[in-house]
């Protein structure tokens, strides 16, 4: 029921957001390098992606950052994998089901209304496909991070509060980041929010601006650069958990 009902909020969001960029680009007409075909897509696709990639935070890291506070971290350090490794491959677990089940609802009830744009040929596609897995790992090295900060300040939901917020205006869920202008805009589009959400619509529309290969190395260096920042504070907490005799 909580997913039926969320891909139907997702559905009645995608309405009211068209018709705000109607209006948008009715009187701005090729804002951002968009036409309006593009900007529909880019609502649909959005509403779409929202839960799988976890723009609002995802159910995994919050229980993660719930873990550390409670003490019962102590159980996944137990176990022998590495800690980043299971809750990735948790975290890639409910992305997938939520992309399957909810995903393309909302896109294709946009579809059933408006002209959208769809990806032409195997290659297209084989890059749109990719670039979510990297949006969906970029999203988790970020929100991975942000439930380690519960290890230092003991409560990680103010932190996933303020998180929250940079990845709604930095990913391009309120707008897209094409239509910032100057040094902000090309600030906003080199952030790793930007490769979770813009990124891949990016790839799907056909216009990303480096093409397929820059956009997918630009998903790639922020998944490296997390997930390498995710490993040494991961070992820096091992270490404050042995001190404190957890």
């Amino acid at each position: 029921m909580a997913t039926v009902s969320g891909a139907f909020t997702n559905s009645v969001f995608g309405f009211i957001l068209c018709g705000v960029y109607l209006t948008l680009w009715h009187e701005r007409p090729g804002l951002g390098g968009y036409d309006v075909n593009d900007a529909l897509t880019f609502v649909w696709l959005q509403q779409g992606l929202l839960l799988p990639i976890g723009i609002f935070g995802a159910s995994t890291t919050i229980e993660l950052g719930e873990r550390i506070r409670s003490g019962e971290i102590a159980v996944d350090l137990y176990r022998p994998t590495h800690l980043m490794v299971w809750w990735m491959s948790m975290d890639l677990g409910r992305a997938m089901f939520q992309l399957i089940v909810r995903g393309g609802v909302p896109l294709l009830v946009g579809a059933l209304v408006f002209d959208l744009k769809f990806p032409s040929g195997p290659v297209r596609w084989l890059a749109v496909a990719l670039g979510l897995v990297l949006g969906i790992l970029v999203s988790f090295g970020i929100r991975y991070l942000v439930a380690l900060s519960a290890f230092w300040i003991n409560d990680s939901r103010g932190s996933e509060a303020a998180a929250m917020l940079l990845s709604l205006f930095f990913s391009g869920t309120i707008l897209p980041l094409v239509v910032f202008p100057g040094w902000f805009g090309e600030f906003a589009r080199a952030t790793p929010w930007a490769g979770t959400l813009q990124v891949p619509i990016d790839i799907w529309l056909g216009r990303s601006p480096n093409g397929i290969g820059g956009a997918l190395l630009f998903q790639l260096g922020w998944i490296l650069v997390l997930l390498l920042a995710g490993q040494l504070l991961t070992q820096l907490a091992m270490r404050k958990v042995v001190v404190q005799g957890g």
